[in-house]
């Protein structure tokens, strides 16, 4: 626990200390160009307080005047936080967090592959038109109820948790548009695991291409047919020609992979084929570096414990050696995927990342990028407590990491090491998504505020 209490006692007072201190925050904005004038609220400084309000739940400015002993002018400590640059913020973040993701401590990898998973959640914005123009509502709400809704892509590693890479979008843009960017955030030897929005042959491609690795749920459209020999069919829009037995004109449910080897029962490896239509998100120097076919194994395996919503599931991997790679091993591997979706929750329930605060684009992407920054300081700590109690990292207990952060920022730190919480392993424990206290009796908000009549306040007065 030394490490921890070491790791811990940095922060003290000062949250900046865990950046590295006000000199290299100050000197990272110096070097980058921006420059600001002699005043209380330098760059360090509002990134100190920025850092402090996140880090107790995004709370308000008239708390956070509590919480560091000094008063702060709500609109200096805003126009200060206005003046930061989105790119060196962003560019900041991404350099602490790189010291944070560039080892894992735990020293645990899954046959020796360092093991991501990527997903995408969304956050919930103020309604004010600017942001309703970057980052428009769900298309069926009305104009003026709604709230505009910002999607999120995260690479998390699977074991510490921490975010390796974040991309910001629209609610009305795919994931797969973010591909490209995805797989230059792989590292060599790396195993993506994700869910079947990912499961595309550009994906696949592009995955391969950054000799990584990929382990995804088939999409719902793929076809897959275990049987040996069995015919297949041209992709759409591909030149590709048709194997043996294959009709002129196959019928419907016949898949476009072509067979290659057996594995064993519901185990096979196929050859995918590049479709001929260029997606919209690629350039066409990316097309023309996708190879015109890839070998991959398709796998199926069956679940059968009870309360699980989905009993088969079919896997398309890279992973190609049965030895080293036993069917019943990547089924487990897949299982852990879930991980990420309690993840999400820690920094959008947890850490109140749900409901942004900021009403403006760039304000925004700061705000995105300090919940980043925040988060991996808590799984950082994390990590090291389960390094020295000798359990899993995912093990601790995540809220009493950050109220044990929240602490340390408030008050000077307990002299000796204070384990944090471990949760008991649970595997395959179901918790249904309802509620037994029930919420207050509303009625849903259906059109503008404004539209709503306000009651007379006069009344008539009988004799």
């Amino acid at each position: 626990m030394a490490a921890v209490a070491a790791l811990l006692s940095r922060i003290k007072s000062k949250a900046l200390e865990t950046l590295g201190g006000a000199e290299r925050v100050n000197g990272f904005f110096r070097r980058a160009g921006h420059v600001w004038r002699d005043r209380s609220l330098d760059p360090a400084t509002t990134l100190e307080l920025f850092l402090i309000q996140i880090l107790n739940g995004n709370t308000a400015i008239t708390h956070l005047t509590h919480l560091v002993g000094q008063a702060i002018n709500p609109s200096s400590y805003c126009e200060a936080r206005k003046r930061l640059p989105v790119g060196m913020v962003a560019g900041l973040a991404d350099e602490l967090c790189g010291e944070q993701c560039k080892d894992d401590p735990s020293g645990t990898t899954w046959r020796g592959h360092d093991v991501v998973v990527a997903d995408a959640t969304s956050a919930s914005l103020p309604d004010v038109p600017a942001l309703q123009d970057r980052w428009p509502q769900p298309g069926g709400q009305r104009p003026g109820v709604g709230f505009p809704v910002v999607k999120l892509l995260g690479l998390l590693h699977l074991t510490t948790g921490l975010i390796r890479q974040l991309s910001i979008m629209s609610l009305h843009v795919h994931e797969m548009s973010q591909a490209a960017g995805l797989a230059a955030g792989l590292r060599a030897g790396s195993v993506l695991l994700a869910d079947r929005g990912f499961c595309s042959y550009w994906q696949l491609a592009l995955v391969a291409g950054a000799a990584a690795h990929a382990v995804f749920r088939t999409h719902q459209k793929q076809i897959v047919d275990f049987a040996p020999g069995r015919p297949h069919r041209a992709a759409k829009g591909s030149k590709a020609r048709r194997g043996k037995g294959a009709r002129a004109k196959p019928r419907r449910g016949v898949p476009t992979s072509r067979f290659v080897k057996r594995l064993g029962r519901e185990d096979q490896v196929v050859e995918w084929v590049r479709p001929g239509a260029k997606p919209r998100w690629m350039t066409d120097e990316q097309f023309a570096q996708t190879p015109g076919s890839i070998r991959l194994r398709e796998l199926r395996y069956h679940i059968v414990a009870r309360g699980m919503r989905t009993k088969v599931v079919t896997i398309t991997t890279t992973l190609l050696d049965p030895v080293r790679y036993p069917k019943r091993e990547i089924a487990k591997l897949y299982g852990l995927r879930w991980q990420i979706e309690t993840n999400f929750r820690h920094l959008k329930i947890t850490m109140k990342m749900d409901q942004l605060k900021c009403q403006t684009v760039d304000g925004v992407l700061k705000e995105l990028m300090m919940f980043v920054l925040v988060y991996n300081l808590v799984r950082a700590a994390m990590v090291l407590a389960a390094d020295h109690q000798g359990v899993d990292p995912n093990r601790i207990s995540f809220i009493d990491t950050l109220r044990r952060l929240q602490s340390l920022c408030n008050r000077p730190p307990i002299l000796g090491p204070i384990p944090l919480i471990v949760n008991p392993a649970r595997p395959g424990r179901q918790c249904p998504r309802v509620l037994k206290r029930r919420k207050k009796e509303y009625d849903l908000m259906n059109k503008p505020r404004g539209e709503y009549a306000e009651t007379a306040s006069d009344h008539e007065v009988m004799d």
